[in-house]
């Protein structure tokens, strides 16, 4: 039995992933005696260096231009069980976020997420249950500094939050600033990961181009990230299939990638998954999970034949 070519494509493009990366990492190991060290990742034909202090501060972190690679898409989990239930309005009331809980309970959503006012009623309402509370952190902007941010997180992590979604600084990204990015990336993940809480790194794909979508992913990979997602919802733009496809592409296996922005139906969150996402940011969880089981039509029995 021949193999299958698509497979076949994608084991040789994930081994050239490899190679490329060990070719990067030979050329840019030092030996450096104060203990600082550096981190060197490859992905769709970008090269990103971040290096580190010896207390593991970033010092530098830059990106150049290489040749394409590929990651691979994670196996498929129960659709549900991906949704981050969001509700992330201005004008959310308490009511409105109870609502949120209650539905979150009856579906078995990963998460829901609020923005940080309504973390601490969540963590309330939710005690008890497998759904978590997810909040937002330097959103939807993205241009507050890293400190503030950091402090964002301890509050939020206090009121019990368990997954934070970042924005990076975005402006910082554009302007090539990726010592600036790295940074800002690395002291939330830093302090949601000493209180035992996942990070998800907001890039805000609608305001990137593929390259600058490649770097953001990496530096978010490099300082530990969880999942890099794709949109705040409040750029204009929210998650593609090709954005998606690109960021699985960028992080491979190992980190989950988030899809959100724009998603309404069980269509488009299938083919969020289809193209490596590991979860969905929707306001429309329950109209997603009540399309998955809606009974399907059945099919019209063959007409009879005549004699």
């Amino acid at each position: 039995m021949s193999p299958d070519a698509k497979m076949i494509e994608q084991l040789v493009e994930t081994i050239t992933r490899e190679v490329l990366l060990a070719i990067a990492e030979q050329e840019e190991k030092q030996k450096n005696p104060d203990g600082s060290y550096c981190v060197v990742d490859v992905a769709n034909g970008v090269k990103v260096k971040t290096c580190f202090d010896n207390a593991g501060h970033v010092v530098s972190a830059g990106a150049e231009r290489l040749t394409s690679t590929i990651g691979v898409i994670p196996e498929d989990v129960s659709l549900a069980r991906m949704i981050d239930h969001t509700l992330l309005k201005p004008d959310a009331t308490s009511a409105m976020i109870a609502q949120l809980c209650f539905e979150a309970r009856k579906y078995h959503f990963a998460s829901v997420c609020v923005n940080p006012t309504h973390v601490k009623l969540c963590a309330d309402l939710l005690a008890g249950s497998d759904v978590k509370v997810c909040t937002v952190i330097g959103f939807p902007l993205g241009a507050t500094p890293p400190e503030v941010k950091v402090f964002e997180t301890q509050t939020a992590l206090k009121n019990g939050a368990t997954e934070i979604d970042m924005v990076i600084n975005i402006g910082g990204l554009k302007a090539g600033d990726n010592e600036l990015v790295a940074r800002d990336i690395r002291g939330v993940v830093e302090t949601s990961h000493a209180a035992g809480a996942l990070t998800k790194v907001i890039i805000e794909t609608a305001l990137l181009t593929d390259d600058e979508k490649v770097v953001a992913c990496l530096l978010a990979k490099e300082a530990g990230a969880d999942f890099v997602k794709t949109s705040t919802g409040f750029s204009g733009g929210g998650a593609t299939v090709h954005d998606v496809e690109l960021m699985r592409r960028t992080v491979g296996p190992g980190v989950g990638v988030k899809a959100s922005g724009g998603i309404h139906t069980f269509e488009e969150a299938e083919a969020m998954v289809a193209a490596g996402a590991t979860r969905i940011g929707a306001s429309a969880g329950v109209k997603i999970m009540q399309a998955v089981s809606e009974p399907k039509p059945a099919a019209a029995a063959p007409a009879a034949k005549g004699y």
